[in-house]
């Protein structure tokens, strides 16, 4: 009998401060789960239930919490400059031994390398890749294919634009599923005898609110779930 393949959760960490951010993330975590076949879903903290309200720990905590649940992690690296929030989801991603996914289509050299093209500080990380797509070339290098065959109904709804868009947001998700099975083929680097007191020392590290012994239950049953897939 044929194993069934396992699925698996991906945190999808990057803004979400606008329609763009907001539009961008849901497009491209619909076509990681559409291209992977359902292999990969993606976890959106903008979808996280509502938390306008709440103080600025909780709704840290909810991301943090979240991200330590899952199987991988996904980093938008954008910006001539990295958004912080998702730097240091990225942290405490590498301090949990999660395997991530740094992923940037900014075509703007940033920071001091030039093989990765963010601050130096935030590479040669364990368990990680990266997937760097010049999300502008490739859209305009689509739709100028398209426009050499015009489409006389997409040309008269105006749909030109968005279907060149989409193609890009396909391909990235491709490169994406790609990277997650690429990290996960990655051996841990957390030894086995420092899982537990590691796992325990991050709500402490993080300074997750909430009572001691009901924190150290949740991370042990994350530990427990990743170590059951392989993971750790």
């Amino acid at each position: 009998m044929k194993k069934k393949k396992r699925n698996y959760t991906v945190y999808f960490a990057g803004e979400l401060f606008s329609l763009k951010h907001l539009i961008g993330n849901a497009w491209l975590a619909e076509a990681i789960y559409e291209k992977s076949h359902g292999r990969f879903r993606c976890v959106l903290p903008q979808d996280f239930a509502e938390l306008r309200g709440r103080s600025r720990q909780a709704i840290r905590d909810t991301n943090l919490r979240a991200l330590l649940e899952c199987d991988l992690g996904l980093f938008n690296f954008d910006g001539a400059d990295l958004d912080s929030g998702t730097v240091v989801e990225f942290m405490v991603a590498k301090f949990a031994d999660i395997p991530s996914v740094l992923l940037r289509t900014d075509v703007r050299s940033a920071g001091d390398q030039r093989s990765e093209p963010w601050n130096l500080m935030a590479s040669c990380f364990p368990r990680t890749t990266t997937a760097i797509v010049p999300g502008l070339f490739e859209y305009r290098g689509v739709l100028q294919r398209r426009q050499r065959r015009v489409d006389h109904a997409l040309h008269l709804a105006g749909q030109h634009s968005s279907a060149a868009a989409q193609l890009v947001c396909e391909r990235i998700a491709s490169q994406c599923v790609r990277s997650f099975e690429r990290v996960m083929s990655a051996e841990p680097v957390l030894p086995r005898h420092l899982r537990e007191e590691a796992y325990q020392w991050l709500s402490l590290a993080t300074g997750l609110r909430g009572k001691q012994k009901e924190l150290r239950k949740e991370l042990e049953r994350h530990l427990e779930r990743k170590v059951e897939r392989d993971l750790l």
